[in-house]
């Protein structure tokens, strides 16, 4: 195999495929990306057996051929090289090694055979469908930070992606939760969709799937199984299993009768618990909000770095309350607040609190709340 290609190309394939391979295998193979030159395109494909990530780039290929080289040193090399530079693949079988050339640089690094790198097989795929970029991004950012990173309730460690039904609309909607925060986004479902599984999808794989659409523009075609769903974009495939088990019932931690209106100013309620959150305990993270008619007071308390308190201005009538929350669930939610006001709805003290979004209707927080 041999081939000539551009840096900056190369390194943006690369660092689509590479973050998929653990920096820790107990199988050698696992540790490389494989490497196929064919039809003007050099193909890179990376592999943990549940995730697969294809991804293709144009090439001047001289010698068309296969090879499996170390995914995190080639990634590391192409990033040092010189911007606007062109590199140059060479791998011939008596060496067992690929040469990686580019100016007066050169580089060999070990291979292993082709043959051995792992398929990762889809099966039958009924349910096809496609969603714009921007749409599975929203889904993705509005709902990846309430992700729980608890091993033992595996269930949890994903998005749930799924039909539902809004007040007779149907819709997609995208929900994860970790127990303290959830957070639930829905758009209206794609006429191919509504026949679709309920299926999680983890969050390595939404980690990666985010990178792939970050500055994307244009549709993601979708198709899945009970046990596998495939992203495919412009020049990239990606393939992962989903979590098997069963998502909760979330619809039942949504509190239907909470009748105490909050509303107030996303951006400068964020700023202020930011401040004042500074004295609490890494801990908890407690901060104490006293509502007021149209003014909250925040504060909170660390034993060894004193207090802190900030009053701002907001639009409240239901009467005095205190209620304690986790400063830093309440930061992660009030960052996916894009409109000018926040929302949020409350009980008392010790039940769940909703918060909606201005902007966006289709979204929608809810926190537990914590004491302090």
């Amino acid at each position: 195999m041999k081939l000539t290609i551009e840096r900056s190309a190369l390194l943006t394939s690369l660092n689509h495929v590479q973050s998929v391979v653990e920096r820790r295998n107990t199988i050698p193979i696992l540790s490389n990306i494989l490497l196929n030159a064919r039809d003007g395109y050099l193909g890179l494909t990376a592999t943990d057996l549940d995730i697969a990530i294809n991804d293709k780039v144009a090439a001047d290929i001289t010698t068309e051929g296969s090879i499996t080289a170390p995914a995190h040193l080639l990634f590391e090399i192409i990033r040092k090289l010189p911007e606007g530079s062109q590199v140059e693949l060479d791998y011939k079988s008596e060496d067992g090694r690929i040469a990686v050339r580019c100016g007066h640089s050169q580089f060999a690094l070990p291979c292993l055979p082709h043959d051995d790198f792992p398929v990762m097989e889809t099966g039958e795929l009924p349910h096809n469908f496609t969603l714009s970029a921007s749409v599975l991004k929203r889904l993705i950012d509005k709902t990846r930070f309430a992700i729980s990173t608890e091993e033992t309730r595996y269930y949890l460690n994903g998005i749930y992606l799924h039909a539902a039904d809004a007040g007779g609309v149907p819709v997609l909607r995208a929900v994860a939760t970790d127990g303290h925060r959830l957070a639930r986004v829905e758009t209206p479902i794609p006429a191919d969709a509504q026949g679709m599984p309920g299926i999680i999808i983890p969050r390595k794989a939404v980690v990666e799937i985010q990178k792939l659409i970050d500055n994307m523009d244009g549709d993601v075609a979708m198709s899945l199984s009970d046990t596998k769903i495939c992203f495919s974009f412009a020049d990239s495939l990606l393939t992962t299993k989903l979590i098997d088990g069963t998502f909760p019932d979330y619809e039942r931690v949504i509190p239907a009768g909470n009748d105490k209106v909050l509303e107030l100013d996303g951006k400068s309620f964020a700023q202020a618990v930011d401040r004042v959150s500074t004295v609490s305990t890494e801990k908890t993270r407690a901060i104490k909000l006293t509502l007021s008619d149209d003014r909250i007071t925040l504060s909170a308390t660390g034993p060894d770095a004193g207090s802190a308190t900030e009053e701002i201005t907001a639009t409240y009538t239901s009467g005095e309350m205190e209620i304690g929350f986790n400063a830093k669930y309440l930061l992660d939610i009030t960052g996916q607040i894009e409109g000018d006001n926040a929302h949020f709805v409350l009980a008392d003290a010790g039940s769940p609190t909703i918060v909606k979004d201005s902007a966006d209707d289709g979204a929608l927080y809810v926190l537990m709340p914590m004491r302090v």
